[in-house]
């Protein structure tokens, strides 16, 4: 089953601004940097993701980028902060109402810490698309077995949806339902049923690249353009900001 609906674009947001005609191997390095930066702050040092903030919502607000949409796609941490939660009651011997002080500070930490990498991340995915972030990734001289398993895993992924609501809607035929515990069977025998179709998949488009000369190896020439330097410049600033609060504020 074959379908036109690019990978990824249930996550951009089309627009026509600065940010978003930005080249892709600017904004992924910015990206990777800002996210260093966040992770590189100390614990129970709390006044510099004020200044995150402060960079992401200037940087959202000039690709136009809806705030409740960005804030919505936080919900996928839920189940992270959840376990966060834990660290205030292990570890540490308890300080204030039964909780440990250091491990309120780590929690704190680690909570924010992942909220700005899905922040910054999000801001990358609703103003570049998939297949320009692989290509950003190719320009910035990332190993291209990375970069080949990256497009392979990004092109195919509706079709393995596709696969998933198939498998689904013949379940659902058969009188299964996965909201009761008792058909946790037939949930495992679908995920057992998709890893076996996805595999014989993998093994007949390998099929179909050997015979098309599909040798183990990708051609070496890069795609995209290359950046200029203001383009770099521009991009490169907020890492560079992000950077300058952890060191002064």
């Amino acid at each position: 089953m074959s379908t036109s609906h690019d990978p990824g674009a249930e996550l951009l947001i089309p627009a026509d601004t600065p940010v978003h005609r930005l080249a892709p191997q600017c904004k992924v390095a910015a990206t990777v940097l800002f996210v260093l930066a966040v992770a590189l702050t100390p614990r129970g040092e709390f006044w510099p993701y004020a200044w995150y903030a402060l960079l992401v919502a200037v940087v959202a607000a000039l690709a136009q980028l809806p705030p409740l949409t960005l804030l919505r796609r936080l919900v996928v941490e839920i189940p992270f902060l959840l376990f966060v939660l834990a660290l205030p009651l292990a570890g540490e011997p308890p300080d204030v109402l039964g909780l440990s002080v250091v491990g309120l500070q780590a929690a704190a930490a680690i909570a924010l810490k992942a909220t700005f990498g899905l922040l910054a991340t999000g801001v990358l995915a609703a103003t570049t698309p998939l297949p320009e972030i692989i290509t950003g990734l190719e320009r910035l001289r990332v190993p291209r077995l990375f970069t080949a398993v990256a497009a392979f895993m990004v092109r195919y992924t509706e079709v393995l949806l596709s696969e998933l609501a198939r498998l689904r809607m013949a379940r659902a035929c058969r009188g299964g339902d996965p909201r009761w515990f008792w058909h946790t069977r037939d949930v495992a025998t679908s995920v057992g049923a998709l890893f076996v179709r996805s595999f014989e998949r993998g093994e007949r488009v390998y099929l179909a690249m050997a015979s098309r000369g599909y040798d183990g190896a990708l051609p070496d020439a890069l795609t995209g353009t290359p950046a200029s330097r203001t383009a770099w410049a521009a991009a490169l600033t907020v890492p560079a900001l992000a950077a300058a609060g952890l060191v002064l504020l």
